[in-house]
């Protein structure tokens, strides 16, 4: 899988994305991640990739210009599955979208800046709006580098247990029941004396029971969603 990121701040990206499951898969050949700096596709002197809205509006809006230049200049190498822009009023990313990503072969990540993108971008070159949450950043390389984690992380051979991650939260639009590990007791916390019968099947009720409790006490919005389907 190639995912490409298109951003002002490539600096903020690079150590993130050469470290841990990102760097495993890469070295693997199972992920291929470029960042590109937006300002080397601006015809500026200044290397401007911004500038003042029509109408009056207060911020600054990234042009159109040096964003064509960059995505066409990648569509000249390869076909795109999905050319995705990262912004507060997109699609909610969740696991189930992060499972659909996984499958494609090459993905586009635009990160916004400033007041937001000119609108005919989102019109004629990005395909699919993502956000990550109800909330505001500064800019769309944090979404960018979660999109990208949680991602790569589905593909087969980047984790060494596949079934982890398809046991992670989410997957079934419910949270994990708790895990432990060793000791089995500290400070007189004891581990659950299922956990240490060796039952497997005793093990998967209490796991499923478990996971159930949590799902309805912290997140039954899941319960609802999943009771829609």
């Amino acid at each position: 899988m190639r995912i490409d990121i298109i951003t002002v701040l490539p600096e903020m990206l690079e150590g993130f994305t050469n470290e841990s499951i990102l760097a495993r898969a890469q070295k693997k050949g199972l992920v291929d991640i470029h960042l590109h700096n937006l300002r080397d596709y601006t015809l500026d002197k200044w290397r401007r990739v911004d500038d003042y809205p029509y109408g009056g509006f207060a911020g600054m809006v990234m042009q159109i210009e040096p964003i064509d230049r960059c995505i066409s200049a990648l569509k000249a190498e390869r076909d795109y599955d999905e050319v995705i822009f990262t912004t507060p009023d997109g699609e909610q990313f969740d696991q189930h979208m992060a499972n659909d990503l996984s499958l494609l072969q090459n993905i586009i990540i635009l990160c916004g800046h400033y007041k937001g993108i000119d609108q005919r971008v989102r019109d004629h070159l990005i395909t699919r709006e993502i956000t990550v949450g109800d909330y505001v950043l500064t800019g769309g390389e944090l979404p960018a580098a979660i999109i990208t984690d949680a991602v790569a992380r589905l593909i087969p051979g980047v984790i060494s247990d596949e079934q982890s991650a398809l046991s992670d939260s989410f997957q079934d639009d419910m949270l994990s029941a708790p895990i432990y590990t060793r000791p089995a007791e500290y400070k007189g916390w004891r581990v659950p004396d299922i956990l240490l019968s060796g039952n497997e099947a005793k093990i998967k009720d209490w796991e499923i029971e478990q996971s159930l409790e949590r799902t309805r006490r912290l997140r039954p919005d899941l319960l609802e969603r999943k009771s829609r389907k």
